[in-house]
């Protein structure tokens, strides 16, 4: 009898053995990006400025936490008060073992390129840059594509022949926006005045008074349509249209409906989707670090409301819908190659 017991106790350890062994491969195989399997994939965003402030980063978290929820992964995303702030947080995050840290903008560039030459076994991701290092994935936009597009039916739609924008500063990075958008203009207004002003100093992309001090002058000038170029400077330049009563149009996401009156237009630009096919590509195994990932019209990744996305907010009869179909055959023609838009940088 006693040999039986010790039968059974034997038998018994054993399956309670290859039950636990079974727990844990499931577990782990709901976790990770398969280099590990019991190991959680952990991925941060560090914000160059406060996500508040710009409506770019705003989609770019949205993009992160939608990604991460669909593919089971932690996401964080970090914002910063400056460029100090901003190498600290990437360091941080690298001491913090996260499996991708993702940034953005030229205001990352320099910290990045000493975090990235310091860590070459990290994987990173920069949206709306280019750093060129082994173990960084870039992701750009042809925003000019989409400006061009802007232009074109900014010419269309004004009646004093007049046509401003206030751009945050006059940099190189913000020629993919005012060069196409006079290119644009010229295309279908050949006699339409451009008038251009400047934020910039120090707060060039965070300056609303400035802004729109400057959508005031240009309205003072004849310009019944001031397209707002300036980041968070937009929202004066959006200001000073309910004032003075003309049109404008914001950046990046649709502004359209926060004053359908005054904001008719918006320029999009998916840095939502960039995060969240950065976080896609990494979970599925495609990432692909040393490469510049290009969303343009072809790709859905910039656009105009209404040309080539919808918008909840009804057309403002001020554009006119024979204009948009006008320059939908115009956004046709360049996904299709038959127009080619050029790239300001490249030009330089």
């Amino acid at each position: 009898m006693k040999k039986i017991w010790l039968v059974f106790i034997a038998l018994a350890v054993f399956l309670t053995a290859c039950g636990g062994g079974k727990a844990q491969e499931e577990q782990g195989a709901s976790g990770g990006n398969g280099s590990d399997a019991n190991k959680e994939t952990k991925i941060a965003l560090i914000l160059p400025e406060k996500i508040g402030v710009n409506p770019f980063f705003q989609l770019m978290d949205e993009g992160l936490r939608k990604a991460g929820e669909e593919f089971g992964v932690t996401v964080k995303t970090i914002e910063s008060t400056d460029a100090n702030a901003l190498e600290q947080n990437l360091r941080s995050a690298v001491a913090d073992k996260y499996d991708l840290i993702i940034t953005s903008t030229f205001q990352a560039e320099d910290a990045l390129k000493k975090l990235a030459a310091e860590n070459p076994d990290q994987k990173f991701a920069i949206i709306d840059t280019v750093v060129d290092m082994p173990n960084v994935r870039s992701v750009v936009f042809r925003e000019y594509e989409a400006s061009y597009l802007m232009g074109a039916l900014a010419g269309l739609i004004t009646k004093s022949g007049t046509v401003g924008m206030v751009a945050a500063d006059d940099i190189p990075l913000l020629k993919k926006y005012t060069v196409p958008f006079e290119e644009g203009l010229k295309s279908t207004n050949p006699d339409a005045k451009f008038i251009i002003n400047y934020v910039g100093g120090a707060n060039a992309f965070n300056d609303p008074a400035k802004a729109k001090e400057l959508a005031l002058l240009q309205h003072s000038q004849g310009a019944d349509f001031i397209a707002g170029a300036s980041a968070a400077g937009d929202f004066g330049v959006f200001e000073a249209a309910k004032e003075k009563n003309f049109y404008t149009s914001g950046q990046d996401m649709d502004h359209t409906g926060t004053d359908p009156d005054h904001i008719i237009l918006s320029q999009l630009k998916g840095t939502d989707a960039a995060a969240y096919e950065t976080v896609k590509a990494f979970v599925e195994g495609n990432f692909e670090t040393g490469v510049a990932v290009d969303y343009g019209l072809k790709e859905n990744g910039v656009g105009v409301t209404y040309v080539t996305h919808e918008s909840a907010t009804p057309l403002n009869p001020f554009i006119g819908q024979e204009n948009i179909d006008k320059v939908k055959e115009l956004k046709d023609k360049i996904v299709s190659g038959e127009l080619t838009v050029n790239n300001p940088l490249k030009q330089q």
